[in-house]
Parts: C-alpha cells; sequence; structure tokens
C-alpha cells in the first residue's frame, strides 16, 4: 500500500471520505448509486462487475458478491465469468454483459458495428447506458483501490 492510514482507520473510508473528502464522497456516493439504483438482473450486472474486477486486479472487487433480497450469484459465477464466451451458464445477456464489460475496459476503440448490434438486440438503450456507467465505475474505482494498494487491506463486511 502506497498510502499511509493512520492507526485504526478503514483505508477506503480513510482515503475516500478523509483524504479527498470534496472528491471521495461524490465518488463513492456515484459508487453506491451503480448498486442501489441499477434496474439490471443480478446475474448481467455481477457478470460485468466480477470481469472488470478480474482485469483490474482489484482484490476487495474479486471478494465481493453484490446480493439482492438476500440472493447472490453461485459460487461458480466468478470462474464462469473468465470463460464467458465458452460456458454453458450464461444467457446471451449476461454474456454480453461480461463481453462488454472486457471490451470497455481493454479496448473500447474496438467496440464496433457488428458488436453494439448484439447489443441493442438484448439490452434497451437505457440499459446500455445503465451498465456504460455501472463498468465506468468499477473500471475507474476498483482500479484507484489496486493501484494505491488499499484494495489488499480492506477487509468485506462478515470477513
Amino acid at each position: 500500500m502506497i498510502i499511509d492510514i493512520p492507526e485504526g482507520q478503514e483505508p477506503i473510508g480513510y482515503v475516500w471520505g478523509e483524504m479527498v473528502p470534496g472528491i471521495g464522497v461524490a465518488a463513492a456516493t456515484f459508487s453506491m448509486s451503480v448498486y442501489e439504483h441499477t434496474t439490471l438482473g443480478l446475474r448481467e450486472f455481477e457478470a460485468a462487475r466480477l470481469r472488470v474486477a478480474q482485469i483490474n486486479g482489484c482484490l476487495f472487487c474479486l471478494d465481493w458478491r453484490t446480493e439482492r433480497d438476500g440472493a447472490k450469484v453461485e459460487e461458480e459465477f466468478a470462474e464462469a465469468v473468465s470463460q464467458w464466451r465458452t460456458t454453458e451458464a450464461f444467457d446471451e445477456r449476461t454474456r454480453l454483459a461480461a463481453e462488454y464489460a472486457e471490451r470497455y475496459t481493454l479496448d473500447h476503440h474496438g467496440l464496433d458495428d457488428a458488436f453494439w448490434q448484439r447489443m441493442t438486440a438484448y439490452y434497451s438503450q437505457a440499459e446500455i447506458v445503465e451498465l456504460t456507467m455501472s463498468i465506468g465505475s468499477w473500471l475507474a474505482f476498483g482500479r484507484l483501490n489496486h493501484v494505491l494498494g488499499i484494495d489488499a487491506v480492506c477487509v468485506l463486511p462478515g470477513h
């Protein structure tokens, strides 16, 4: 970790909330909005989120599982996400969510007409905007946590 965290402080809360409160609090609010206001199904949401986490290498993000109404994706889901091209565990919306997350994260210039034809066949324009904003949030903030090294010292609730 390259940021000094005072004794007794929780790393993410300190970095995001106290070090740069004018930016960090707004970023945290945006990050939480992705979870609180999503209209996407849990599987497609988690497929995109986990694919970004796998690419970013954010330990906290890789360990996290979004819960909705007491439900989470199955334990094997993360492995299926890494195999999104060939897994039989995904429907087309879930597969496209993982693909979009990967392409957005690694080669956004390569999002061609053929991809958008497939995407718009399964997702509404509002869902595409929502997924794009979600992926952008995970890409930026997961990468921030990993680059600063705070992902390795954060503990998930219940761990």
